[in-house]
């Protein structure tokens, strides 16, 4: 890989206590990789600990915001930043640990032949580990729901593991891009496949996150199911 091939965009809010291990296992599994955390003013002092990692590790860098403005907007700011740079590739992923590094190599390996590269929790029947019944039934519902209504050709809508050509973000126009939470995530899938690229998913195990507090609950679970019609409707 070149120097500038491969950024991984992770937002954080108060994930402090996850990214020793994160960031470690980016380096064993991407060593090649650039890592770019957007943190959204943490109050338990992520960004301060993401920069004393990097300076052991080694090409980690910070993006400070100052407050909490949803994960599609840290995702679009993360963007902006790798394609101002030249990033071949870039790559987005949770700071939890629930997505695991060691799917890296297979995830950037779907992006030599396809556009968009999709870790998916649901390619092969259901790949989950600690979630309750009703959250997989509520993910599962939310997954088919979505691709009734937008016609996504993946299992997979709602994953946030995935990786892009840059020429995908480049045509899209990341700035176009309005969703602020997690409706984000079906709407840059979504936009990628009415632009006629190539989206490829690679199976992975979901792991609830170890440490921290989800940040979904019912008002994202509706606010997305209005997006999947925004978008159908060409309303955003």
């Amino acid at each position: 890989m070149s120097e500038r091939d491969v950024l991984v965009v992770i937002p954080t809010y108060n994930e402090r206590a996850n990214l020793g291990e994160l960031l470690q296992g980016i380096r064993t599994h991407a060593p090649a990789a650039d890592v770019l955390i957007v943190d959204d003013a943490s109050p338990d002092g992520t960004a301060a600990h993401a920069r004393e990692i990097g300076a052991t590790l080694g090409r980690v860098d910070v993006l400070a915001r100052p407050g909490r403005q949803g994960i599609g907007s840290a995702y679009r700011d993360g963007f902006r930043e790798g394609l101002v740079r030249g990033y071949r590739r870039l790559v987005s992923m949770d700071a939890d640990l629930s997505h695991e590094p060691r799917y890296l190599p297979d995830l950037l390996a779907a992006t030599e032949d396809a556009d968009v590269g999709i870790g998916s929790r649901y390619l092969h029947g259901v790949s989950v580990v600690n979630w309750t019944l009703l959250r997989l039934a509520a993910s599962v519902g939310a997954n088919a729901y979505a691709r009734a209504i937008t016609g996504l050709p993946v299992h997979d809508c709602t994953s946030g593991f995935q990786a892009f050509r840059r020429e995908v973000l480049e045509t899209i126009d990341v700035d176009r891009l309005r969703f602020h939470d997690y409706a984000f995530l079906i709407e840059v899938k979504y936009r990628a496949f009415r632009s006629g690229f190539r989206l490829r998913e690679v199976p992975i195990i979901f792991v609830e996150r170890k440490e921290g507090e989800s940040k979904n609950g019912i008002r994202t679970v509706l606010r997305t199911g209005l997006a999947v019609w925004a978008l159908r409707l060409g309303m955003r």
